[in-house]
């Protein structure tokens, strides 16, 4: 009763009031965004929901768009700017996926959506983690983040599947809270984001 029906309602009024009380936030980083940027203040990409179906997730954007003299992007290292590691650092650069909770294409706690293509690169047991809608927060980010590998990775959002509960969705919520906190597990050692998934 609580995943097909309770945790939908918690979602919404959560995101809500959670949108209303970050508002103020929401329009500062925006403007601060804006000018570090160039007018760019909102990062958009597909990304696979639950049962793998794509949609387009919003963060605010944390690296700029500068390339080299061969027009080809700089490291992420690189890109990313000033503002945007203090955004990130924060966990700021999460607020605007409230939006995407609103509409019912995530939930606030689940397994993190990750990139499309990696949707073939998947095992069997690692597409479980699409059984349920990407959550904000989840269990692997809480254990870890960015910084622990993908296999456990993904064994921890499999895990959560399994194991779906409100007791565990509160557990989560505690200790995202306290991970925001530290500023914990935020980036993979010696770079700015984790190393991409190539299947193995």
């Amino acid at each position: 009763m609580y995943q097909s029906f309770f945790k939908r309602v918690l979602d919404f009024v959560a995101a809500l009031i959670g949108l209303i009380i970050l508002s103020p936030i929401f329009i500062a980083v925006t403007v601060f965004l804006y000018f570090a940027n160039e007018g760019k203040p909102f990062f958009f990409q597909l990304r696979p929901g639950k049962n793998g179906k794509i949609f387009k997730i919003v963060k605010f954007k944390t690296m700029n768009d500068k390339k080299d003299a061969d027009g080809n992007l700089l490291s992420d290292a690189e890109r990313l700017t000033k503002m945007g590691s203090f955004v990130r650092k924060t966990s700021l650069d999460e607020i605007p996926q409230l939006l995407n909770v609103l509409k019912g294409d995530m939930s606030l706690i689940g397994p993190r959506p990750l990139l499309v293509h990696y949707l073939d690169l998947y095992s069997d047991f690692q597409n479980r983690r699409h059984e349920v809608k990407p959550g904000i927060t989840g269990w692997a980010q809480v254990n870890g983040r960015n910084a622990i590998s993908w296999d456990t990775k993904f064994e921890l959002d499999v895990w959560y599947v399994d194991n779906l509960s409100f007791t565990l969705d509160l557990k989560i919520l505690f200790k995202t809270v306290l991970k925001v906190i530290k500023s914990e597990g935020i980036n993979a050692a010696d770079a700015a984001t984790i190393e991409p998934f190539n299947g193995k």
